[in-house]
Formats: structure tokens, sequence, C-alpha cells
């Protein structure tokens, strides 16, 4: 591999199934793509950005994400060009994940389900989640 930067300009180009193997891609700028299917495999995607994507299906496995900002995920609202009235996202699922000091502000819960995890410090609207299990009695 050269260490020599040479900037490739494509447009209206069919590159399905294409490989790259030992590339430096630093600041690629991809636009109106299609990239289903594509596979990410040994990288750095340090400040990697996604906006206005379709993710169905979309999965990250083995990963860091120290830092990271995830926000206005879902559906387009209704002021969006890409609304479609009626149509809801299918159901996120987030497995083994450390969320240690995390922060979720104005989400849509409804209907979440957490089970098996460590509740340790765990508050919602600053009202420990631990301490609302330990005073809970279901009604009989």
């Amino acid at each position: 591999m050269s260490n020599v930067p040479e900037a490739l300009k494509i447009k209206s180009t069919n590159i399905t199934s294409s490989t790259f193997i030992d590339i430096s891609g630093n600041d690629l700028y991809f636009e109106n793509a299609d990239l289903s299917g594509t596979s990410i495999v040994n990288a750095k995607l340090c400040n990697f950005k996604i906006n206005d994507a379709d993710l169905s299906d979309f999965e990250i496995g083995g990963a860091q994400l120290g830092g990271a900002y995830i926000h206005n995920i879902g559906m387009p609202p209704k002021c969006h060009p890409n609304h479609q009235p009626g149509v809801e996202q299918r159901p996120l699922k987030f497995e083994n994940c450390f969320f240690k000091g995390s922060t979720i502000t104005n989400c849509n819960l409804e209907n979440v389900e957490i089970t098996n995890c460590n509740l340790n410090g765990f508050t919602i609207n600053g009202i420990s989640v631990e301490d609302l299990l330990k005073n809970y009695s279901p009604s009989s």
C-alpha cells in the first residue's frame, strides 16, 4: 500500500461486489449511495457519521462505541419528505451492551422490555429503579 493519497472522484458508477483490502480511506464521502449488503470488518471508523439513512436490519457487533452520539432514530416525522403515515419502525434490540454512565433523553420507550440487566444506579427521571422494584408488590 502506498502512503501517498490518491483522491478518486467516482460519480454514477456501479461498483457492486467490489473488494477493498488493506486500504486507507480517511475522509470518504458517499451521497445518494446504495451500500446494501456491505460488510466492514476490522475497521477504524472513528468520527464515522451516517445521516438520513435507512439502516433497517443494520447490525453492529463487537464494537467499541464510547462517546457515540445516537440521535433522531426512527421513522421520519410528519414534517419530513419521506414520512409515510401509519408506518411504524420495527423494534430495536440491544444485547450484551455496556451502557454504564449513558443517557437516554427524550425517547419513546413505549413497550420497552428490560430483562436480566444490572440496574445498579439506574434511574428514571431521578428515581432509582432498584428502589422502585424493591418496593413493588404485584397485585394478586
